[in-house]
């Protein structure tokens, strides 16, 4: 089935949601859910389709063509489009990594709209904000590098001048800049406050990937960014209204992702005690399996 749904999806054009997004799903799906030796199969079928790698281009690209102020807080058809789209070329990144697949059409995406999309939502529906950070993580963890993709709108530094201490970090950060970095935590702490548990669980992850990210550029900036004291009235304010308990797992993760990089002044000795207080009085097989997993992370990290 991989073949002629491929096939018709590189027929398609954009505006083609109702046929194109069962389509990509069907896809998406396919890729996750069968075997890992016919997986990498089903990850060359769909690389070596170069008029379906030229749809999802211009399915990522209608991403900031169908961004009016007026936009729906509901999933719109083409809403849901674009978010099978980036979903779909997440999982392409991965996979073509993973197997080393050969590439026979490259992917463009402008780094400065991807993150302006997170930075800024402008009003953007909660799906389509997890599908973008889900495609952000998957080029943070290729360190920017997959054979799939092509970053444009990169920081580069002027040729021929003394770079200065700002502009050493951002080179450093290639392609991304301080300033960027700073205003993506920023905007992840901020998603995270909605409490909303789908986007808490892809904000979480996202700001994982990119300490990691960080830490592997620049170690000074990842503990920078670390230990912002801004974190602690973050986890402040998830531990308020009527759920306290620390066994959440978006306040278990992020636990885990201060105690890693050592941010003391974010979580304390009380903090790590209290946790392990609540874990001791609760049913472990009652707990929810990201709550468990979670758990076991920060327990491990500790």
């Amino acid at each position: 089935l991989l073949f002629p749904v491929s096939n018709l999806c590189g027929k398609c054009r954009p505006r083609d949601t109702d046929l194109l997004q069962p389509s990509l799903n069907f896809l998406y799906w396919t890729l996750h859910q069968t075997t890992p030796c016919s997986q990498q199969r089903a990850v060359a079928v769909l690389l070596s389709n170069v008029s379906l790698l030229e749809l999802l281009q211009k399915v990522l690209e209608c991403t900031w063509l169908w961004s009016p102020p007026s936009r729906p807080a509901y999933l719109s058809p083409e809403d849901a489009l674009l978010c099978s789209g980036w979903l779909l070329v997440a999982s392409l990144l991965l996979y073509q990594h993973r197997y080393n697949t050969e590439v026979h059409q490259t992917l463009s995406v402008d780094l400065t709209e991807v993150l302006n999309a997170v930075i800024f939502r402008n009003k953007k529906p909660i799906l389509l904000l997890v599908s973008i950070m889900q495609f952000l993580r998957a080029v943070l963890r290729q360190n920017f590098s997959s054979s799939l993709l092509v970053i444009v709108g990169q920081n580069t530094a002027t040729s021929g001048t003394e770079p200065q201490p700002s502009s050493l970090q951002d080179t450093a950060l290639h392609p991304l800049a301080m300033q960027q970095v700073f205003s993506l935590v920023v905007s992840l702490q901020n998603l995270l406050v909605h409490k909303d548990l789908l986007l808490s669980q892809a904000v979480v992850a996202c700001l994982e990937t990119l300490v990691e990210y960080l830490y592997v550029k620049n170690q000074d900036v990842a503990l920078h960014v670390a230990s912002q004291p801004w974190h602690r009235f973050l986890l402040f304010t998830l531990l308020s209204g009527g759920q306290k308990s620390f066994l959440q797992p978006e306040v278990l993760r992020l636990m885990t992702l201060f105690v890693r990089y050592q941010s003391r002044n974010i979580i304390s000795q009380k903090e790590i005690s209290q946790i392990i207080h609540e874990a001791a009085e609760a049913n472990i097989a009652e707990l929810p399996e990201a709550t468990s997993c979670a758990l076991h992370l920060f327990l491990s990290q500790v």
